[in-house]
């Protein structure tokens, strides 16, 4: 069976799927984009990833392309239309189509609305399988990371010399202080040599991820103490323990940085706990009722 997209107020067959070529996403990378998660036909954090969707659109005064009810009518369509039931939708929001020039169109422009659909696995069941090795990279992208921007070239280049060494994360870090920023498409979390959880603070370095808020709230419903605090590549690698968490990531552990072992090389306590807290999240909150 064919993909069936949005585009524009149109659901299409995704092969045949066209935007203008004077689209300012694609002339500019003039937009935002979201990933929400779909769980046994459930969208998971929903209105994290919708206020998030909000929180872009209006960092760079583009206005909203439909009403919330809108769109989520139109997700819940493409998830029919497609018998997804595990997967992930992707939206993108752009400022529309206009004459190519930087400032913004002197008349304003309908924007430009796309979603997708594509099947993935269901949240793995072992977290040794799901273990993974990552590098360092430097933070080489714009200064509003906390915008989820359709600008992602850096991320690429970040994510393919990942790939070339055999990982599957670039762990991002500034040069000048060696401090970690995030993921090339995940936050990055530590347990460090004193055994504390930690992640880096939200500012305007690193996108607020909803996994990560989703995983912070079921820590502190569970009295798990952990602490918003920037850590240097150093003590990363000198770090107990090790993980991941994104919309596709969900809590996955790194055993590996820059081909060393984390701690001892294996899933560590606390990245287990997490991976089973975050499972129950996923597969039975009522919370995440769609």
């Amino acid at each position: 069976m064919s993909r069936i997209a949005y585009v524009n107020g149109r659901y299409v067959d995704q092969r045949l799927a066209e935007v203008n070529i004077e689209d300012r996403g694609y002339q500019f990378g003039d937009g935002i984009y979201e990933v929400v998660h779909v769980h046994a036909g459930r969208f998971i954090d929903e209105d994290r990833h919708l206020d998030r969707l909000d929180r872009s659109l209006r960092e760079i005064q583009l206005e909203q392309p439909m009403s919330r009810a809108a769109l989520r009518h139109v997700m819940q369509e493409l998830l029919r239309r497609n018998r997804v039931t595990e997967g992930l939708v992707y939206m993108q929001v752009t400022r529309g189509v206009a004459r190519r020039d930087h400032a913004f169109p002197t008349k304003p422009v309908p924007p430009a609305l796309v979603l997708t659909v594509k099947r993935i696995p269901p949240y793995p069941v072992d977290v040794e399988k799901w273990a993974a090795g990552a590098i360092s990279h430097p933070d080489l992208r714009w200064a509003r990371r906390d915008i989820k921007s359709v600008n992602l070239l850096p991320n690429v280049l970040a994510r393919q010399a990942a790939k070339a060494q055999g990982a599957i994360e670039a762990i991002l870090f500034e040069e000048a202080t060696g401090i970690v920023t995030e993921g090339a498409a995940t936050t990055f979390w530590i347990v460090d040599e004193q055994g504390v959880l930690r992640t880096r603070h939200l500012d305007h370095v690193i996108l607020p991820g909803c996994t990560r808020s989703a995983l912070i709230a079921e820590l502190q419903q569970a009295g798990i103490p952990y602490e918003e605090r920037a850590f240097t590549l150093e003590e990363a690698r000198r770090a107990r323990e090790a993980f991941i968490t994104s919309a596709t990531s969900f809590v996955k552990p790194i055993t590996r940085l820059d081909g060393r072992p984390v701690g001892d090389g294996q899933v560590g306590p606390v990245v287990r706990r997490l991976f089973d807290l975050f499972a129950r999240h996923v597969k039975g909150d009522l919370r995440n009722a769609a």
